[in-house]
């Protein structure tokens, strides 16, 4: 679960949260390259799309995001992402 984050560097977290960006852009045929601190709306992910990285998320690091943390602001960049991971990490 959240100790699997921990395991992993942070290079190899970065890799897994840009393949599941990149899996939902190529659904519709959109394959920008995406740096840690791209927005990822200016990428094409719509707000649809957030909401499926969401679930894709919590299924690849087999975890439970709260409510609270299921913002757009959470999910704009790939580093934000890694961010929320590690807080839910320290919080655990």
């Amino acid at each position: 679960m959240l100790d699997r984050i921990a395991s992993d560097s942070k290079s190899l977290v970065t890799d897994r949260i840009t393949v599941l960006v990149r899996t939902i852009l190529a659904k519709r045929s959109i394959a920008p390259a995406i740096g840690r601190d791209d927005d990822l709306n200016e990428c094409g992910i719509s707000s649809l799309d957030t909401v499926n990285l969401m679930l894709a998320i919590e299924a690849e690091f087999d975890l439970k995001i709260p409510d609270r943390d299921m913002t757009p602001a959470n999910f704009r960049t790939v580093a934000r992402i890694e961010a929320l991971l590690e807080k839910l990490q320290h919080a655990a």
